[in-house]
C-alpha cells in the first residue's frame, strides 16, 4: 500500500442492524432471522485519507444481505456529510468502500468485498449525537435516515441495563458497548428496525485493521 492510499478515522460510531441483543454475527453464528441489514454511522473526530484529512466529518453505511454476511450477494450505500470538499468526498467514500485496506483486515473492506452491489454514494446533511458512555446516539439524514439508540431496559424493572462485547482480535472494534436501537430508512436500502442490536465504540479504524 502507498501512503497516497494509507487511512485513519478515529472517534465514535453505533451499528443497529436488524439481530436480537448481542447479535450472533458477533459469534460467528448465523444472524437472527438468517438475513442481515444494518446502518453504521460514525463520527470522525481526527481522520485521513492520504494527505487529505476528514477530521470534523460524519459518514454513514446502509447494508443489506439476503443471507449471512460471508454468503454475500449484499448491497450498500455511502452517505457522506455534505461538508465536505470535493477531496474530502472522494476520501470518505474510498474509506467507507474499504478502499486501500489490507484484505481481511478491517469491517470496511469485508463487507464491501461481500456486496455485489454498491449504489452511488450520496451527499447530504448529517445530524449525529453518540454518548458512549450513556450509550445513546440519534442519527437524522432528513427524507432519508432516522435512528435513535438507548440502553436496554430491564422488563421488570425498566432500569438500563449494561452489556459489551469483548472481541481481541475483531476487525471492527476490540469492546463495544451494547444497545437498543430503531432505525428507519427509506432509500434504495430500506430499513425498518425496532427494538433490536445496537452497539456503540470509540475507537481508530485504520487501512491495516483495528488501531
Amino acid at each position: 500500500m502507498t501512503s497516497a492510499m494509507a487511512w485513519s478515522i478515529e472517534g465514535p460510531h453505533f451499528v443497529n442492524c436488524n439481530c436480537d441483543y448481542g447479535c450472533p454475527c458477533q459469534f460467528n453464528a448465523r444472524p437472527t432471522d438468517g438475513t442481515c441489514r444494518a446502518v453504521v454511522a460514525w463520527r470522525i473526530d481526527t481522520g485521513h485519507f492520504g494527505d487529505t484529512r476528514l477530521d470534523g466529518l460524519h459518514a454513514v453505511n446502509i447494508y443489506a444481505w439476503p443471507g449471512a454476511i460471508h454468503e454475500g450477494n449484499g448491497s450498500m450505500q455511502s452517505i457522506i456529510d455534505e461538508r465536505a470538499s470535493d477531496a474530502q468526498r472522494t476520501a470518505l467514500v474510498a474509506i467507507l468502500q474499504g478502499e486501500g485496506a489490507d484484505p481481511g483486515a478491517v469491517m470496511l473492506q469485508i463487507y464491501r468485498a461481500m456486496c455485489t452491489t454498491a449504489h452511488e454514494p450520496l451527499y447530504k446533511p448529517i445530524h449525529l449525537d453518540i454518548d458512549i458512555a450513556e450509550r445513546t446516539a440519534r442519527l437524522s439524514i432528513p427524507g432519508l435516515v432516522d435512528s435513535a439508540v438507548e440502553p436496554i431496559r430491564n422488563p421488570v424493572t425498566g432500569a438500563p441495563h449494561r452489556a459489551r462485547v469483548d472481541l481481541p482480535f475483531g476487525k471492527e472494534f476490540r469492546l463495544a458497548e451494547v444497545a437498543s436501537g430503531r432505525t428507519r430508512a427509506t432509500g434504495v436500502i430500506p430499513l425498518e428496525l425496532a427494538n433490536t442490536h445496537a452497539h456503540l465504540v470509540h475507537n481508530r479504524l485504520t487501512s491495516t485493521g483495528v488501531a
